[in-house]
């Protein structure tokens, strides 16, 4: 089989001895060029010169047969060096020093040097080594674009570009790397962009809090990690907790133990084997005893006996009592449901957990508990939250989505905050620092236009003013304002319970002697334990419920509006946001629609979209305008915060304090009862309490039981 230097010299046989050398050196390493066009790219303007009475097609012919020598496989995945070694580094003919060459005519290699002699002309070499090394480079950063369309997510759809040498590392299974690295990388919403070129850089280790306002794309971006659209190297283990658990008749815990997929194995392992070892007449007993011996090892390397302990941990820490541990999936809610998820992945601890807004369905026990976890968690997590407290406490860094870009900030969100603040005001003063440099030099060019004495003045300005960058005003994020309507003052009694009793059946009652009063200037948090009986607390206050014993008190013009997350998922998603509100409410003017929908933010083309392509936080905007546009003079908000961005928890806030009513809410919103609320209600044991010390006592509580369970 012929080699690279016998194909040049008999192609080309006026080759110079030095460039054939310096051809067959960089040729051997044959894992620079995909296809033989890249050798054609790469060397053909030379072997032009060496011969131009060759034609395009007999150099392309002869890069052809130069690729098959060292592709022989024509460039598959199994692409190999051809017959020769691949060398330490490849000839550089700038340092070769030569004696004695002739020189060839015309050749653009070969220079003149005093006695006759012939040397390589450096400038030239360098030249083309350096478009060498360009083309080289390009190809190692040369974009693989991957567009893909799930149809899981609607209308969402990404497009990533992909380092080649990356992609090979991959497919090699050499990189090792825990470090998530995604580039230059588009996602949209149908038509709608919501990041456009955007970077994700994740360190192993580190704690994420992915934040920005609704309907951006948070969510949208975590599933497409999940999903693969976007793709990360993929030794790399990926767990989104996002669906609850399927309920069956599976044990509460035994659903967390069964995602250690090794543990598992090497379980039925176990028992097979056992099975056959105390067959009679078994065979092989020996071999079969080593292999049983090697599982009990492996499973004593992984701690399996370990493993339910520390399951039964994670899960007395999300709420399940111990008693409740050993239920069938199938007897838990959708919430509950959602806990399990969380608590397998927290079992599981992949490379990369996703966590969607945790703590929408704990209460503040287990939200404290989570964030002591958290603080421990030795792999990498990228959570959305919105609640600040939770990312304070969890966080090492802060991943900050607007203008379709996402940026990355050292430090928990206070530290965030104050870094965003001064990045905003140094933007701006760079901003009109450089529109004030423009104006002035404008100010000399209409000044002295026209005059032929300053002509060469002006054309400099002019080609100043051309070389400036262009001047980008800073992009703000709106402000966020909510607005309830107004509503009459009522006289109290307003809203009372006197000595009411509930029980569903008599040997399991709920509330005995409870005595609750609400008035038109309330501000009432209440909290507790999940299961303590707060959501029945609320229907008994609204009616649904009815005592068993004991006076529900109520003004006969007492309007309530009630929010719960359910009514989020009750709205008619085929149906936009305007239609949802002429449903509830018909023969009102469009315009009064709009108008209560802008109230809560909901207006322009948003209005008119579908329900279904909102986030989570437009749905509860949506929901709050549904709610008030009964004119209602009392709330009863039932964790009002879950989906919405910090901006609108704070607006939120604000609208409460401002509203005439009376508000009754259930939160672990830690922020907003502190901006709202003045009284609070504890619910636990059968019993409601009021509080005096509000919630910063009831935290001193809650963490006091945590330290006396741990």
């Amino acid at each position: 089989m012929a080699d690279v230097g016998q194909v040049l010299r008999q192609s080309l046989p006026e080759i110079d001895n030095t460039i054939a050398d310096y051809l067959h050196g960089v040729l051997e390493d044959g894992g620079d060029f995909d296809e033989s066009d890249d050798v054609y790219e790469a060397f053909g303007e030379m072997l032009h010169q060496v011969d131009d009475s060759k034609t395009e097609d007999d150099i392309r012919d002869i890069c052809t047969r130069l690729y098959k020598i060292i592709v022989p496989d024509g460039g598959g995945n199994g692409k190999v060096n051809g017959q020769h070694k691949i060398l330490g580094a490849p000839v550089v003919i700038k340092d070769v020093k030569i004696d004695e060459i002739e020189e060839e005519a015309g050749s653009i290699w070969l220079s003149k040097r005093d006695g006759n002699l012939s040397t390589v002309d450096k400038k030239k070499l360098e030249k083309a080594e350096a478009k060498l090394q360009m083309k080289k480079d390009r190809r190692d950063q040369a974009p693989v674009t991957i567009k893909k369309v799930d149809s899981g997510i609607e209308l969402a759809s990404a497009s990533q570009q992909i380092n080649r040498r990356d992609a090979k590392m991959d497919a090699s299974g050499t990189n090792k790397s825990l470090d998530i690295k995604i580039e230059n990388f588009d996602v949209a919403f149908g038509e709608r962009v919501l990041l456009s070129n955007a970077e994700l850089h994740l360190v192993y280790g580190r704690r994420y809090g992915f934040i920005g306002r609704n309907g951006l794309g948070k969510t949208t971006l975590l599933k497409m990690i999940s999903s693969a659209q976007l793709k990360i190297p993929s030794h790399i283990s990926i767990l989104h907790v996002e669906q609850e658990v399927v309920g069956d008749n599976t044990p509460a815990i035994q659903s967390v133990l069964q995602c250690d997929t090794k543990r598992e194995n090497l379980l039925r392992q176990e028992r097979e084997l056992n099975v056959k070892l105390n067959t009679p007449g078994c065979e092989n007993e020996s071999v079969l005893s080593t292999k049983l011996s090697e599982v009990y090892q492996e499973l004593s390397a992984i701690e399996a006996d370990r493993a339910p302990a520390k399951a039964a941990v994670i899960m007395a820490g999300l709420g399940f009592h111990s008693s409740s541990q050993d239920r069938p999936t199938k007897e838990f809610s959708g919430g509950w449901r959602m806990r399990l998820a969380l608590a397998r992945a927290l079992f599981t601890k992949p490379d990369l957990l996703l966590l969607d807004e945790p703590t929408n369905m704990l209460d503040m026990k287990a939200i404290i508990w989570l964030e002591n976890y958290l603080q421990t968690w030795e792999s990498t997590i990228l959570v959305v939250s919105h609640d600040r407290l939770f990312l304070n406490s969890v966080s090492t860094d802060i991943i900050h989505l607007h203008s379709r870009k996402l940026d990355t900030y050292r430090g928990d969100y206070e530290v965030f905050k104050k870094t965003r603040e001064e990045r905003l005001k140094n933007q701006m003063r760079e901003y009109e620092a450089q529109k004030d440099y423009r104006e002035h030099i404008q100010i000399f060019i209409d000044r002295f236009r026209y005059n032929a004495n300053r002509a060469a003045q002006v054309q400099s300005k002019l080609k100043i003013l051309e070389k400036l960058p262009p001047l980008v005003p800073i992009e703000k994020e709106p402000e966020v304002i909510l607005r309830f309507p107004e509503c009459e003052s009522l006289s109290p009694p307003i809203l009372q319970l006197d000595e009411v009793e509930f029980y569903y059946s008599q040997t399991q009652p709920i509330f005995q002697n409870i005595c609750v009063n609400s008035t038109m200037t309330s501000r009432i948090c209440i909290v507790g334990e999940n299961g303590a009986g707060k959501t029945t607390l609320l229907k008994i206050l609204l009616g649904e419920l009815s005592p068993v014993s004991g006076l529900r008190h109520v003004h006969r013009s007492l309007r309530i509006g009630y929010f719960s997350q359910h009514h989020i998922d009750q709205l008619e998603m085929n149906m936009t946001s305007v239609e949802v509100l002429a449903a509830r409410f018909p023969g009102k003017p469009v315009e009064q629609y709009r108008t209560m929908l802008g109230s809560f933010g909901v207006s322009g083309e948003l209005a008119m979209r579908s329900v279904a392509s909102l986030s989570g936080g437009q749905k509860s905007r949506v929901a709050f305008a549904v709610m008030s546009l009964a004119n209602p003079n009392f709330f009863i908000l039932d964790e009002p915060t879950n989906h919405l961005d910090m901006e609108t928890i704070e607006a939120l806030g604000n609208a409460l304090q401002k509203f005439k009513g009376g508000v009754v809410l259930v939160s672990h919103d830690e922020r907003l009862i502190r901006k709202v609320c003045k009284e609070l209600w504890v619910v636990s044991g059968g019993t409601v309490k009021s509080l005096e010390g509000g919630i910063d006592e009831y935290k001193k509580i809650v963490e006091a039981e945590l330290v006396v369970k741990s």
